[in-house]
């Protein structure tokens, strides 16, 4: 378990409880099973910590209901922890794409939400949930996407999740996890099931 005593300290001026809370930019990538609900479970912890958690689900499509939906609504709505937000943006995406063009509309309105979210300070966690696509397709401009997320105010940490995350992304990022596939089920035509992918 890292202990935070890095081999070289950073020449950033900042104290170790400075280090430790301020915010961070974390991105969940790789062709791996797991990059959502690991942003999920995170969205747990913001939430017993009374944070405020704000989901934005960029390409899923908005008629799947997802566990966690339901658990991190009924959660937010319990008074018990933070608030929880759930945004779905337009008619989401399948793994059959249908109308790019309302997709990637829906990708740069989701964006433009998100940004004015983070210049009010609307949500302690975010949970951009499959954002890495909309920047790989070209749909959102990556270095727009760093500039803002590197420039943010307050103490807002932002999970990003998705497959082919670009190298600026995860250069901008202090935690990069990828998720490997070693076997998956559907390899052998299984598909997907409850309590399982949903």
């Amino acid at each position: 378990m890292p202990q935070g005593k890095p081999s070289v300290v950073p020449e950033d001026g900042l104290t170790t409880r400075q280090r430790r809370n301020r915010p961070l930019l974390m991105v969940h990538t790789g062709v791996g099973k797991g990059k959502s609900t690991a942003a999920f479970g995170m969205a747990l912890r913001a939430w017993n910590q009374n944070w405020p958690v704000g989901v934005f689900q960029f390409v899923k499509s908005a008629k799947w209901r997802v566990g966690e939906e339901r658990a991190l609504r009924v959660l937010g709505d319990s008074g018990e922890g933070g608030t929880v937000s759930w945004h779905k943006m337009g008619e989401g995406w399948s793994w059959v794409q249908r109308d790019i063009e309302s997709s990637e509309e829906a990708a740069r309105e989701g964006w433009e939400q998100v940004k004015r979210d983070l210049m009010a300070e609307t949500y302690r966690f975010y949970v951009l949930d499959e954002f890495a696509y909309p920047m790989h397709w070209g749909w959102v401009d990556t270095d727009e996407v760093v500039s803002v997320l590197r420039d943010r105010p307050g103490t807002q940490h932002v999970v990003i999740t998705g497959r082919n995350a670009l190298e600026k992304l995860l250069d901008a990022a202090d935690l990069v996890t990828d998720m490997s596939k070693v076997k998956h089920p559907m390899d052998a035509g299984q598909k997907g099931q409850k309590g399982i992918e949903w």
